[in-house]
């Protein structure tokens, strides 16, 4: 979770947690949930929809208690409460009382904007939550849930875990989970691979990496699995269109540091040290047969060809023994 600086106590009269991605939102709620209950145990917490606060619910759910107990009390999508609820929030926020944490939950935009601005300037504490869209948020959310798990990871077995589990955030952080209780030592891309093989967004890139380290066998394994698994045929063509690609535009490259050249070709530093890895045995007359030879496969599974599987096969042989093609000029 993100925050902005300012207050960083989980246990301020107010948090907002803003943002639409459930997982943060949840997180967010459990260490306020957390830090009251490790204050005082009987702490006790109330957990409501918009719907739920009606006028006068706030009220009491915050009037003095004869017992001082701490609560918590929090207010799911308050983006939606109605305006006699909101008014009710807005006053609580000028004298919120010391033994009670409200949480407010906020999608953020434009509705119930009102809300969010009066309690950001009654110094509320805030939590960001944003939707992860970009695999590269999906990328350090996967490295900092490691971290969080006191875990070492290699860059590799991150991406592997992206590629694998997908854009839920919920199964990243299961499979992290997952990992860090089950493998000791390093966790690496081995491992992502002995424990997700198989998912249909990983299987893709299973197949072309098979493909373009010459490992024809593994490959047309990994294209059959993939296949009954419900991958796209255009999927795996892209896949291998762009592990080709990627071997041909660093053999082209000069030398250099994975930082510098990642910068130039436009690929993560780690990619940069697997294609090197991979790119042993190529020439420049393998990587053009390689490509031809997943051109042809693409049309064929976009409607050139009548059976996409036996195009996709003669595709992954042929990039495979494209590896150790020797240059015509050689």
């Amino acid at each position: 979770m993100a925050r902005k600086p300012g207050n960083d106590d989980p246990l301020t009269p107010v948090t907002i947690a803003v943002g639409q991605e459930d997982l943060l939102l949840d997180r967010a709620v459990q260490e306020v949930v957390a830090a009251a209950r490790a204050a005082d145990s009987d702490t006790d917490v109330r957990d409501l929809t918009s719907d739920q606060l009606q006028p006068g619910t706030l009220a009491e759910l915050t009037s003095p208690s004869l017992f001082a107990e701490r609560k918590v009390v929090v207010v799911r999508s308050a983006q939606d409460l109605s305006a006699d609820s909101v008014k009710d929030v807005k006053a609580y926020l000028g004298s919120p009382f010391e033994e009670i944490t409200l949480v407010l939950l906020h999608a953020g935009g434009a509705k119930g904007k009102g809300l969010l601005d009066a309690a950001r300037k009654a110094g509320a504490r805030e939590v960001s939550c944003p939707k992860m869209t970009k695999p590269a948020d999906r990328l350090s959310f996967v490295r900092g849930e490691f971290r969080t798990l006191g875990r070492s990871a290699t860059p590799e077995a991150c991406q592997a875990l992206v590629d694998s589990i997908g854009s839920d955030l919920r199964e990243l952080a299961s499979a992290a989970s997952q990992l860090a209780a089950d493998v000791e030592g390093t966790i690496d891309d081995a491992v992502v691979g002995r424990y997700y093989t198989g998912r249909a967004e990983a299987s893709s890139f299973t197949v072309a990496d098979r493909a373009v380290e010459g490992r024809a066998a593994e490959a047309l394994e990994a294209l059959r699995w993939s296949l009954a698994t419900g991958v796209a045929p255009v999927m795996i063509t892209s896949a291998m269109a762009q592990g080709v690609r990627a071997i041909g535009k660093l053999s082209a490259a000069r030398g250099g540091r994975p930082a510098d050249l990642a910068r130039e070709l436009g690929m993560p530093p780690w990619k940069i040290d697997r294609v090197r890895q991979q790119m042993r045995g190529w020439t420049p007359d393998g990587v053009a047969a390689a490509l031809r030879a997943v051109a042809d496969a693409d049309a064929g599974v976009k409607g050139g060809g009548d059976d996409s599987a036996y195009a996709l096969e003669k595709a992954v042989v042929a990039v495979a023994r494209a590896k150790g093609l020797r240059s015509a000029r050689g």
